[in-house]
């Protein structure tokens, strides 16, 4: 790839975030309410007050999820929910009573945000768009206070969207928010009781219902947009799924060291707050591949016998090697997605089959220069959740060729093992921290510790 190309990817990314940016601040800006002998200053007016919105959007994006910047499609998301919700609101307004401004599930969109990003960013969105829409209501003050706090229970009580019961709690809490505020608006301003229309309650009873509607919501842009949501992941991490009961017949020891694997990355992500769900279904599947040549991996072998006694070394890391290539073809055949197949890709990254290797060096001493074939094709991992799949499949593989199972060998092992992928520069692309690393090993030793304990040798029966 030439210096131009490389240069040029970036610019053409940046510059169809900012047609879309561009589009969706003119698609409001025409939706506007408007009068017919409007003036252009006023719609002038409107331009940099919506533009200002979509700026700090921008900027918020920029600092504190540039991944969504760097993805075009996950722009176009977000930009949709906005657009959505700001198009519905005029609809509204020009075609229905006022009241019905709230039966429009604005806490929808920090649901569906949520899902897929953090809590944080779901807000932003939310108050956004409620900003947007508030502009062309009457009393904007109550309908961007009361759309605003509501959305906030949302994202307070919806923690966990796969616990099916949560969205009703969800929805319970988006109903009697509505209420609570409404009623204490309604006495701040009136001083009595006499003005609160018992219309309006039933509008929010419909409000948290639409909430319901979120799944189907969530299903479709999770396809469209390609995303991942923590339902999907429950699905995947079935130990039943059709793609892992093939490798738990084919390749039984495998399917145990996938186990094993999952339980240390999963302890890890607990404490570095990498998402569990993704860490657990990526390390079940992140070897797949040697379902294609399951007698070549040791894990496999049952009578003690290698196939590689009879193989040049080179031939022998050549077959290793494949298996991550033979993964990700199998799960591209079985369409998992793409989330999944970066764990199969990764977690080797760019390392060199060792042993093969060592041993190909010592049978033919004068071949240098041969390290390129003994290396794993990568990437390197590239996130967080990678980097620990990473790591717990080196560490559990190591773990067995431990002679005695102490408190020192398995410590000596993890720093081991972390020690030679940090040299390795196999994190190099990864936000990690001392902290980080710290914590991912004391989670490694403490349940290889508990995996590996020393059992009381109990007195045989006599017969």
């Amino acid at each position: 790839m030439s210096e131009s190309q490389i240069l040029w990817k970036p610019t053409r990314k940046y510059v169809l975030n900012l047609i879309y940016f561009i589009l969706s601040i003119i698609i409001i800006v025409a939706i506007w309410p408007h009068d017919s002998k409007e003036s252009w200053m006023r719609i002038f007016g409107i331009f940099i007050l919506v533009a200002s919105c979509y700026l700090v959007l921008w900027l918020f994006l920029a600092h504190f999820r540039s991944e969504v910047l760097d993805v075009t499609r996950k722009t176009l998301f977000i930009i949709i929910i906005i657009l959505s919700f700001v198009s519905l609101t005029r609809f509204v307004i020009s075609f229905a009573d006022r009241s019905f401004l709230f039966l429009i599930p604005f806490v929808i969109i920090p649901v569906v945000i949520r899902t897929f990003y953090d809590a944080r960013l779901a807000l932003f969105i939310l108050l956004i768009t409620i900003m947007l829409s508030g502009f062309m209501v009457s009393d904007s003050f109550e309908f961007i206070f009361m759309s605003f706090i509501s959305g906030m229970v949302a994202i307070f009580t919806l923690t966990n969207i796969y616990r099916r019961f949560k969205l009703f709690l969800t929805a319970g809490g988006v109903i009697l928010s509505y209420s609570v505020l409404y009623l204490g608006l309604s006495l701040m301003i009136n001083g009595n009781v006499d003005k609160v229309k018992l219309s309006e309650f039933y509008l929010f009873a419909g409000n948290g219902l639409l909430v319901l509607i979120s799944y189907p919501i969530i299903f479709v842009f999770e396809k469209r947009f390609l995303f991942l949501s923590d339902v999907t992941l429950l699905e995947l991490a079935d130990t039943n799924q059709p793609l892992l009961r093939k490798l738990a017949e084919e390749a039984p020891g495998s399917f145990q060291h996938s186990l094993q694997v999952s339980n240390l990355a999963e302890e890890a992500a607990r404490t570095t707050g990498a998402n569990l769900l993704l860490v657990r279904t990526g390390a079940l599947y992140h070897d797949i591949g040697k379902i294609a040549n399951p007698k070549y991996f040791i894990e496999n072998q049952i009578d003690g016998i290698s196939p590689h006694d009879n193989l040049d070394p080179a031939e022998s890391a050549k077959l290793i090697i494949n298996h991550v290539r033979n993964g990700v073809v199998l799960a591209k055949n079985f369409k998992l997605p793409v989330q999944i197949i970066d764990f199969i890709r990764t977690h080797h990254g760019t390392t060199v089959a060792y042993f093969f290797f060592k041993k190909y060096t010592e049978l033919h001493p004068s071949d240098t220069g041969k390290e390129n074939e003994f290396t794993y094709p990568g990437p390197r991992p590239f996130s967080k959740e990678t980097a620990l799949v990473m790591m717990a499949d080196a560490v559990e593989a190591s773990s067995r060729s431990l002679v005695k199972y102490t408190e020192e060998s398995i410590s000596e092992l993890v720093e081991r093992i972390v020690y030679l992928q940090e040299q390795d520069g196999q994190f190099t692309d990864i936000p990690l921290t001392f902290k980080d690393i710290s914590d991912i090993k004391r989670a490694f030793k403490k349940r290889l510790s508990s995996i590996y304990h020393v059992r009381v040798a109990y007195p045989e029966r006599e017969v």
